[in-house]
């Protein structure tokens, strides 16, 4: 197809889900089994949390998270923040850089939701996403996805498990890759708060579109998943 066609290369897949509960990894893996490009909304999040951390503009206190919002839309305004992702190896640039492993430290994750609840960096990073899936051939996960970003999407899952799984799961990932000092109660705690802002927050909240479907993965292997998942992508690909 001629790269400049304003016609679709393919559907759009929307995956949506609570926190750690494996849909970015099913949808890696759906993308390259089907040859699409795949786009991790929660990374973008994440990018923009790292970058308000470097940039002093949000701190953690006893009371909660502080965040300079007034700065940091003007950084945004100014262009200064740019989030983007390697296309060879799917990782995520933040104003060029790597970060793909700074973004899933804790320190990023305790945060990433109140800054995920600002209005201005949603509409911010939902006009990026938008723009990334216009010509189709995309598998996208995230929050809003099939509700907001893409509503129109050919293929909408819902993800989701018991916290406490989730939990697991994240603290097995962490422990695997050398962290120390990481207890399983603050990530079961890290996710439950996640959970509750994301399906509180005033803009986008985090729901099932009426069209998704629902998967519940708590007792499915990855294997089991991503074959689930592809069967529903040759269903809606037809």
């Amino acid at each position: 197809m001629d790269a400049t066609s304003d016609e679709p290369s393919g559907i759009i897949v929307a995956i949506d889900g609570h926190s750690s509960c494996g849909k970015s990894t099913m949808a890696k893996q759906l993308a390259q089994r089907v040859g699409y490009v795949y786009v991790d909304t929660g990374a973008m999040y994440r990018a923009v949390t790292l970058y308000a951390l470097q940039n002093g503009l949000i701190s953690a206190t006893p009371d909660g998270p502080v965040i300079d919002e007034t700065a940091l839309q003007q950084h945004i305004n100014e262009g200064r923040l740019c989030v983007a992702f390697d296309p060879t190896g799917g990782h995520t640039l933040l104003n060029g850089q790597d970060v793909e492993d700074t973004i899933r430290t804790p320190q990023v994750s305790d945060l990433v939701s109140h800054i995920a609840a600002i209005p201005f960096v949603r509409t911010f990073l939902v006009s990026e996403q938008q723009n990334m899936g216009r010509q189709g051939g995309i598998v996208m996960d995230g929050r809003d996805i099939g509700t907001t970003v893409f509503p129109q999407a050919r293929l909408k899952v819902f993800v989701t498990a018991a916290p406490d799984v989730r939990a697991r799961r994240r603290y097995d990932e962490l422990v695997s890759k050398g962290l120390s000092g990481i207890r399983y109660e603050d990530i079961l705690r890290n996710v439950r708060e996640r959970d509750h802002i994301d399906a509180t927050r005033a803009v986008s909240p985090l729901r099932q579109a009426p069209d998704a479907i629902l998967l519940d993965n708590s007792t499915l292997t990855p294997d089991e998943q991503l074959n689930w998942l592809i069967g529903q992508f040759h269903r809606a690909a037809k």
